[in-house]
């Protein structure tokens, strides 16, 4: 297996919205994005399939060390040598990947978060760094588009927070900031324990409404700050962004009922919103 067809199954495997996205873009261009996106996912299943934290920051640790391998020009790992050829076309930095991999291993040692300034800091380096890195490859010429990359990175990853919260609570974490827990009067032993009648209540109901009315001011103020110049260059993180908005919606339909099931849209309905979206940007 050649380290492409690698980063590509990588890429199909994980049923992500990013994928359907990936499929309109120039062969150049998707083989970057399909590598970057293959290096993404290795990182985070470190932290999410690896029990014994120590074997996981060990695991981390060698991917720094790959990264250095990679700006060296002698990559070991497959997704990293899949990157070597598109690393100089889109300014792919080694900060870039070595942020994205700081806020995995912050699920290593952190596991709650006091207020939005301080989990806003943790969605940076997961979303915020692979937003902007993924704008460079699909085009960008202004510099408000970094802006707008990193905003809706953000968007994304709060939508992520909102549906993963029962999965999350299951690995111990809660990514919902301590202060607005408080605010609505939800405490974390209901998040943790997952089911009815604990977790869901109209307390945890409004309190999620709130979260979901923050990723949305998000989703807009991202297409604002969007230049007219690279709306076309961006349409696959329109399409990204038009997919994890349907899915915050289809998540507010169902009353936030995610404490004990993962809300998911299917491949057909990603795959349509993809094409739609594609198609009024042009």
């Amino acid at each position: 297996m050649t380290p492409e067809q690698y980063v590509q199954e990588k890429a199909a495997a994980s049923g992500s919205s990013f994928y359907y996205a990936f499929l309109f873009l120039p062969p150049p261009r998707r083989a970057a994005i399909t590598a970057f996106y293959a290096f993404c996912r290795e990182v985070d299943d470190v932290v999410d399939e690896t029990s014994d934290p120590g074997v996981a920051a060990t695991k981390l640790a060698w991917w720094r060390q790959q990264v250095g391998e990679l700006f060296a020009g002698r990559p070991t790992h497959p997704a990293m040598q899949a990157l070597k050829p598109h690393l100089a076309a889109y300014g792919i930095e080694p900060r870039h990947l070595t942020e994205v991999i700081d806020g995995c291993e912050m699920d290593l040692t952190q596991t709650r978060y006091l207020d939005f300034p301080g989990l806003k800091r943790y969605c940076h380096l997961v979303a915020g760094v692979v937003g902007e890195v993924a704008s460079a490859i699909f085009g960008r010429t202004q510099p408000q588009t970094l802006a707008y990359a990193h905003t809706l990175g953000l968007a994304m990853q709060l939508t992520n927070i909102i549906r993963d919260v029962g999965d999350d609570a299951r690995r111990g974490r809660i990514y919902l900031p301590v202060d607005e827990l408080q605010r609505f009067d939800v405490k974390a032993h209901e998040l943790l324990k997952r089911d009815a009648p604990w977790g869901y209540s109209e307390r945890f109901t409004a309190l999620m409404q709130f979260q979901a009315e923050r990723a949305h001011a998000l989703y807009d103020q991202a297409i604002t700050l969007l230049p007219a110049e690279d709306r076309r260059a961006q349409r696959p993180g329109l399409m990204m962004g038009e997919i994890y908005r349907t899915l915050l919606r289809e998540i507010e339909a169902e009353r936030f009922q995610v404490l004990h099931q993962r809300i998911a849209l299917t491949p057909l309905r990603k795959a349509w919103i993809a094409m739609k979206t594609n198609w009024r940007a042009r």
